[in-house]
């Protein structure tokens, strides 16, 4: 079914809940929106809520290709660890502003400060002896070979939570605040008639977006239901890795950014409450689920076209993509428990725990951003330090897009009583 032919009337802006479509049995009607936002990630249904805070006459319809959170996306798959390491000082106040709304203003998404101990093979300022910072910690210290890397930093103001937790609660309260939302629903920003993304339309509306509501077949099979086509005076691409490519085959609009693919595989080795997370040359164990959860360095954009595949290991096949592999094997004497067992290698590709991750400016340390490709369309991006700036960024879109001035990280925070 194609509504093509269907004049979208206008959502009036809601003063309530707003309407969630899950599945195609729900029907759709096509109505225009002043903000279509695509991908209700992390990101997404962060901008979706500050949009519905900061400018409630908008109407907002949010549109995610799968379940919320996606089980494919990399929000799913986020370390979920902030700490201010590796961030220019002038991102600090926003890199603070997002810990605390991580703290206090999405209930519980499993935020707990945990200290970060980076490990070293040699000295150097702010460093201590690695066996001193492990001390307090039996079950991180019985990971690591203090000889190997006898010196350590500790970042005691680090915290884990869980970005898919954030990403389910920003959206449900992104609907409580007025905002629709629409599951299963594969959705592109379309080029007017004209083919001209430098202007508005004559009737003040910025794009039009194409909608194809998915439905499963009794083969399992991912099929197209119907489609729906409506007007938006903005739309915002969050769709991650996805997004860049988006920009260019449906809007003809080239950027710098690319995207690499990265693996969390499983450490099978007893962790708590109380662990920290540790790093070493890169290597992030993240203590989750009484275990802990791997996260490689990113070191370059993966090039198009690249499809992960699992590497071997003394000849035996494995799911960790080769460049993965390596990196381990070079810390297994530093790391002992990365060479027994506990690691979960996997057979293929598809038994480890994958997402493509989203690499802004194409660097492996590019930092959160959103970008204007044109009159009404907006591309947002996290990537790898969406953990600590993604909030603050998906802020400043909506903020700009509400017509503020002012931002919350610019005023200094108030004096304790």
């Amino acid at each position: 079914m194609d509504s093509a032919a269907t004049p979208a009337t206008p959502a009036a802006p809601s003063s309530g809940p707003g309407t969630v479509w899950a599945h195609v049995g729900q029907p759709f009607t096509p109505r225009d929106y002043d903000v279509v936002v695509l991908g209700a990630g992390r990101m997404g249904a962060a901008v979706a809520l500050y949009l519905r805070q900061l400018a409630p006459h908008l109407s907002l319809l949010l549109l995610e290709e799968g379940g919320l959170p996606n089980e494919d996306g990399a929000t799913l798959l986020a370390p979920g660890v902030w700490t201010a390491w590796g961030l220019p000082e002038d991102r600090m106040a926003q890199a603070r502003w997002t810990r605390s709304q991580l703290e206090t203003a999405f209930g519980d998404i499993r935020f707990q400060t945990r200290p970060l101990i980076e490990l070293f093979m040699e000295g150097g300022t702010g460093r201590t002896p690695a066996a001193d910072a492990l001390a307090p910690y039996p079950d991180a210290q019985a990971l690591v070979d203090t000889v190997a890397l006898p010196f350590a930093r500790v970042d005691a103001g680090a915290a884990t939570y869980r970005p898919g937790a954030l990403a389910l609660a920003a959206a449900q309260q992104a609907v409580r605040a007025g905002a629709d939302l629409m599951l299963n629903a594969r959705a592109r920003a379309a080029l007017p008639a004209d083919g001209s993304l430098h202007r508005a339309e004559p009737d003040g509306t910025g794009a039009r977006v194409v909608i194809e509501r998915l439905s499963v077949t009794n083969t399992h099979q991912i099929i197209v239901h119907d489609t729906h086509r409506l007007r938006a005076g903005v739309v915002v691409l969050a769709l991650g890795a996805d997004g860049p490519h988006a920009a260019e085959h449906d809007l003809g609009q080239h950027t710098t950014h690319a995207r690499a693919y990265r693996q969390a595989p499983r450490l099978n080795v007893s962790s708590g409450d109380d662990t920290p997370v540790l790093r070493a040359a890169g290597l992030t164990l993240r203590p989750q689920n009484g275990g802990f959860t791997l996260v490689p360095a990113v070191h370059h954009r993966d090039p198009h076209g690249y499809v992960p595949t699992g590497g071997r290991l003394t000849g035996v096949p494995t799911g960790l993509r080769r460049e993965t592999l390596e990196e381990l094997v070079a810390l297994m004497d530093a790391l002992p428990p990365l060479g027994t067992e506990a690691l979960g290698l996997g057979r293929s590709i598809s038994d480890v725990p994958g997402a493509w991750l989203a690499l802004p400016g194409g660097r492996a340390d590019g930092l959160p951003l959103h970008q204007t490709l044109a009159t009404g369309i907006h591309l947002l991006l996290g990537g790898p330090h969406a953990d600590t700036l993604g909030l603050a960024v998906a802020h400043d879109l909506a903020a700009a897009l509400a017509g503020l001035r002012g931002r919350p990280w610019d005023s200094p925070p108030p004096a304790p009583r």
